[in-house]
């Protein structure tokens, strides 16, 4: 009895003498453990008289089991400081000022997309949309783009295989339009397209948007006025003026390069044209009774100019630093 009253003594001294949970463990073993004190003890009683015995081994057991409880008793209080410590730690004021959470925005090509379709829709054009992977026939044959076309070539255009391409222009989505639907047609075709030509003004991938108005008394003085009051709009300068070189392109005759005014110069902004009768009759419509105009911008080109950004692949770098500026 006086060994089991000193065993349990020292087991209750050693267990409130630490405040380290490991350490806890390290005593329990020292008197519960395989080589323990009291497990000794009980190891022991076979060396007792059978008359001995029970009573023995009731009073080991029954330490044994003060012993646990004390130990458990402790690891609850050991726990619930610690906790109380962590929280105290991670406490938070909860009348603090809040912090503002930083919000994202819209790309800058995504804003000039937007800008533009809602300064067309102003002037009754709707929005069409087609496939990027596109076969020949809409990309080049049906736009009255012969075959040995400088265009058709492998070093300006993405080929799939011998029939599909990557589009190279939104006028395939023009032809596919005008499959399905009879005039009068006014639409825009914004979207992206791609080409072989990578610098600081050309990216592979890049965004189009195209016009195309057929009609009965469709004239290219209806093309002029559609495109001038666009680029006033859209840059709200009522003083920007807008010119039309000739040039060619197979789809449109006669064709048209158009600069608008720019600092003390002029600057090219696309091509334009009457539609090609060709490309009408691809299409099934009479192309002696009806005429239309078609034009073609370079998204990123326009967003360039008004956001006075001078590389193009600053558009596709997602760095963050420039890309806030448009928040």
């Amino acid at each position: 009895m006086e060994q089991l009253q000193n065993i349990l003594g020292q087991a209750l001294a050693q267990f409130q003498s630490t405040a380290d949970e490991a350490e806890l463990e390290q005593i329990k073993a020292r008197f519960l453990g395989k080589e323990g004190s009291l497990t000794v003890l009980l190891k022991g009683l076979g060396k007792l008289s059978a008359e001995e015995r029970p009573a023995a081994g009731a009073r080991i057991n029954q330490t044994k089991q003060t012993i646990e409880a004390a130990l458990q008793a402790r690891r609850d209080e050991l726990r619930q400081d610690r906790l109380t410590r962590q929280l105290a730690a991670e406490s938070l004021d909860v009348t603090l000022p809040g912090r503002g959470l930083a919000s994202g925005g819209l790309h800058p090509v995504t804003q000039t997309l937007a800008r533009i379709e809602n300064l067309f829709h102003s002037l009754g054009f709707a929005i069409a949309s087609g496939p990027e992977i596109e076969h020949d026939f809409y990309n080049f044959t049906a736009l009255n783009i012969p075959e040995n076309h400088p265009a058709r070539a492998m070093h300006d255009t993405f080929y799939l295989d011998p029939e599909h391409v990557l589009r190279t222009h939104t006028s395939p989505v023009q032809i596919r339009y005008m499959e399905s639907h009879q005039p009068p047609l006014k639409i825009i075709s914004p979207g992206k397209v791609y080409r072989v030509d990578s610098d600081a003004t050309h990216s592979p991938m890049f965004h189009q948007v195209e016009g195309l108005w057929v009609d009965e008394q469709v004239s290219f003085a209806n093309l002029k006025g559609v495109v001038q009051d666009f680029l006033q709009r859209f840059f709200e300068r009522d003083d920007l003026r807008v010119r039309f070189r000739p040039s060619f392109f197979p789809f449109t005759e006669p064709s048209a390069e158009m600069d608008m005014s720019w600092g003390d110069g002029w600057l090219e902004i696309g091509g334009c044209g009457m539609v090609h009768p060709n490309v009408l009759r691809h299409v099934n419509i009479d192309s002696e009774k009806y005429l239309g105009f078609a034009f073609g911008l370079g998204v990123e080109r326009l967003a360039m100019l008004r956001y006075g950004v001078n590389d193009l692949r600053l558009f596709y770098e997602s760095d963050l630093r420039f890309l806030k500026q448009f928040n």
